[in-house]
Formats: C-alpha cells, structure tokens, sequence
C-alpha cells in the first residue's frame, strides 16, 4: 500500500509481492539495455566490413543519419541524447575516427544554414530604398547595368533606325557613356521620390537643400569629379523662375501658397542628367503645373535628329498657351518665358552651346543631331513671360573656355584653386564652398567674376505676384532611338 508517497510492506505475502515486482522490473531492464547493446555492436561491425572491403566509409552512411525525420524540421532533443548513450555504450568496439567525423559534418551543416539564411536577410533588406534614401543605387543593380529610360522612335524619315544593324553597332559602342547617365537618373528618380513626400510647408529653404544634396551624396557614392552633384539644388519661389538656391544665414521659410521649381542635378563621370519639377501644396496652382508639364512633354516629342529647334519652340508654345489658370478670382493666360530655353549638354558642361527655344523664333536653321544629349525644359508663367536679374547671387560655374589666367589677388588664386580641383567647369554655389572648408572668400570670389574666369547666374524673376513653374527631362539622341533617361513614374 501507499501512505503519504512511501512504499510501506505489508505483513507476510504482500511484501513478498512487492519483492517479485521488483525484481521483474530489474530484469526487464537489464534485458533492454543488453539488446541495445548488441543491436549497436552488430551496427558497428557491419560499417568495419564496409570500411574493410571498400577502403573507405560509404558517403551515403553520412546522410542518413543527419536527415532523419523529425518534427519542425529540428533534430528532437531525446533522439539525439539516445544516439549519444548508444554511441558511449559501443564505443570499445567501434572504430574510433568514424563517429567524430559524422558529429563534425552535422555541425558544418547547421553553420551552413545559417549563412545561408543571413545572406536571404541581406539581400531581402536592400529590396527598396530606405526613407530617407541612404542605400547607394549600386547596391540595387550588382551587374552594373542601369535601367534605360522611356524609349521613343523618330518620326517619319527616322523611322527604320531602330532596326538598322549600322545604327544598333553604333549605339552599342555608346553603351558605357549611356549606362553612366541612366545611373546618374536612377540617383534623380529616387532622391525626387523621397522629397516630393518628404518637403513640407515650414521648412526651411537650406533644410529642403541639404535634404535633397545630402539624398544624392549618399546614393551616388559622391567621389570627386567622378560621381557627385551636377549643379547647387535650384528652390526657386514664386515669380523667381531660376537660380535661386539659398546661401548660409538664408531664412526663408516655404509656404502652403508658394510655388517652388526642385531643380537639380546628378552626374557620373560628366554625364549631367538635369531634371526638375514643380512642387505646390494649395491645388489653385495644379493648372499651372498642368500647362508647363504638357509643354515639356511636347517639346520631349517633337525633339529628335535633324529637327529644327525653332520648330520645337513653336511647338511648345502652342501647347501651352491653350492653358489658362484661375489664381484669386483672376484668370490668366499662361504664357512660355520667352527668354529661358532647354539646351544641350556635353560632358561636365551644363550648358553647351545649343538652345532649345519653348517660343516661335526667326528661321533659323540649327537642328539636333545624331548623338547629343539635351535638358528639355518649359516654363510657364501668369506673369510678363519674361524675366530679369534681381537678388543675391548664389549660382556660379568656372568658364569652360578659360585655360590660364593672371590674377594680381593671392586669395583669388588659391579660391580658383579650390573651385578647379572641387567642381571643375560643373556649376556650385557659395554653401558649397562652405562646406569645403573656404571661408571669407566674397572678394575673391566676385575678383574672379570680374576677371572672366568664373560666370555667376543670379536669380532670374518674373513680375513681382507672377507666378511661374517648371518641368524639365535629359533626353539621349541615340542613332537607333530617342531615350528620355530621366522619365519616372511621377512625370
């Protein structure tokens, strides 16, 4: 009997009982392990034989023991002590460098798996960029080829060039130079992407900077001359339709009724891809931007080899004054600024010779040709359409055409140093010579202006409560089609 969990022998025949039970519960036991025993022993000698006859052990005898079914997937904890037990109990028979070696191949096994399952969660984390954007574009694309833009045939005579083996060799041959501008618009679309969600109203015009500047830093992989920015972040406000970026001690502050024109720049190797859009919070203005995309769009279409680039300018003004735009209770007719043009653009040259007008102009023969790369871009304004210099200069490039040059300032030549080695011929502003470390240099710098060395572009307005935007793509004139690399989803 049970009393208060001890066993308690009762008198005479109960407690012979108890001994009986006892003893067969031993000898069951001792039985158990003893055939364990041998069925271990018979194991070992039959793997001996086999490692005798054939020199080596079988490889399949390895994988049979480490796939064994379990649940989950997961060696259960109980099979695996009975293995241990099983092996320790034959171990004077076995042979002895066979069992460490399956031991060491089922650890490599398991460490395996888990650089194998730490690799998936690398690669599955650089999927899509980060908010805001800090993985470089290059980790996205390891082959090193970059997607292409919106690809367009030519028009009427053009038309065969796309399936022309001649013009297909040629474009080949470009592959590099090309590929360069395509990395450089990925940069674009996706730095664009994060700042249209991320500029609010009551930022700061240096925070929307630097939050663009900073964006394109990092997914470009800034080094150099050799991938960078390729002009200062253009903010400009309102009646402002150009070159206004802010310099240090800058306040202004964005508004819920401004409109503010993102232009900026990106190159790889020289390769500028140069696009910009308008961004507006209060919806009176989306006729606005309406008008200008539209004529952006057209001018995109009409451009292709051996176009004439007046014809291109009358196009654009066709499309854009059909718009009109009710701002106030006041409607206006949205008019091209007649004095700012796209243009063309050459290896760490912004601006390159040739102007693509947005209005009707003289008869003028100049066409595009075969291989050129353009920025196409419009703006439309409710104001004059036409605009003048006013305001704090900010923009400023080194002139392409200037070799050697004496200047009687000391500080001048070491800030055309600075210039020279940082930007080259690429356009900068004054934050950016901040940021290399130049300080009291507005003398030198206006010295070198007016020496002819460098250019300065101050802001360029429109009639004061005007208001004006801007759209604006690169476009590739290949031999065998028209490319407009910088084209996204947004426009």
């Amino acid at each position: 009997m049970l009393k208060e969990g001890k066993i308690v022998a009762a008198e005479g025949e109960e407690g012979e009982e108890l001994e009986e039970v006892t003893k067969e519960n031993v000898t069951t036991a001792t039985e158990t392990a003893a055939k364990k025993k041998k069925k271990k022993k018979k194991k070992s000698a039959n793997e001996n034989a086999e490692v005798e006859s054939n020199g080596a052990v079988k490889e399949e005898s390895t994988p049979e023991k480490v796939d064994l079914p379990h649940k989950n997937g997961k060696i259960n904890d109980e099979d695996e002590n009975d293995e241990e037990e099983e092996e320790g109990e034959g171990e004077g028979e076995a042979t002895t460098g066979e069992t460490p070696k399956k031991k060491k191949k089922k650890k490599k096994s398991k460490k395996k798996s888990k650089t194998a399952n730490a690799t998936e969660t690398v690669e599955s984390s650089i999927s899509h960029q980060t908010e805001p954007p800090s993985i470089p574009v290059s980790k996205f694309f390891p082959d090193g080829k970059y997607p292409e833009g919106e690809i367009c045939e030519y028009k009427n005579d053009n038309l065969n060039r796309i399936t022309n083996e001649e013009k297909r060799y040629l474009d080949r041959m470009h592959f590099d130079d090309y590929n360069d501008l395509r990395h450089a618009a990925e940069v674009h679309r996706q730095v664009r992407k994060y700042a249209q969600k991320a500029i609010k109203p009551g930022m700061t015009m240096i925070e929307i900077c630097e939050l663009i500047e900073n964006g394109t830093r990092t997914l470009i992989e800034e080094n150099g001359l050799e991938a960078g920015i390729g002009f200062p972040t253009g903010c400009s406000l309102n009646n402002c339709a150009a070159h206004y970026t802010p310099n240090s001690g800058d306040k202004t502050v964005l508004q819920y009724d401004d409109v503010c024109k993102i232009d900026f720049g990106t190159h790889i190797n020289g390769r500028i891809v140069d696009c910009a859009f308008t961004l507006t919070f209060n919806p009176v203005y989306d006729r606005l931007k309406e008008a200008v995309k539209d004529a952006t769009n057209t001018g995109v279409r009409e451009a292709g080899i051996d176009v004439r680039l007046n014809d291109i300018g009358a196009a654009i003004q066709e499309v854009m004054e059909s718009y009109e735009v009710e701002i106030n209770q006041k409607t206006y007719q949205v008019k091209p600024i007649r004095n700012l043009n796209g243009h063309s653009i050459l290896p760490y040259q912004i601006h390159a010779g040739k102007s693509v007008p947005i209005v009707k102009g003289s008869s003028t023969v100049t066409k595009m040709e075969e291989g050129e790369y353009f920025a196409i871009e419009t703006f439309g304004s409710t104001g004059k359409g036409y605009v003048r210099e006013d305001g704090e200069c900010s923009h400023y490039a080194k002139r392409q055409d200037v070799d050697q040059v004496t200047l009687r300032v000391k500080k001048a030549q070491s800030l055309l140093g600075t210039i020279t080695k940082q930007f080259g011929t690429l356009p900068f502003c004054r934050r950016y010579l901040d940021r290399v470390g130049e300080t009291k240099y507005a003398l030198a710098l206006k010295h070198l202006v007016d020496s002819g060395v460098v250019e300065s572009y101050p802001p360029l307005v429109d009639v004061k409560g005007s208001y004006t935007a801007q759209f604006e793509h690169t476009i590739i004139l290949r031999p065998t089609c028209k490319e407009v690399v910088s084209r996204g989803d947004d426009f």
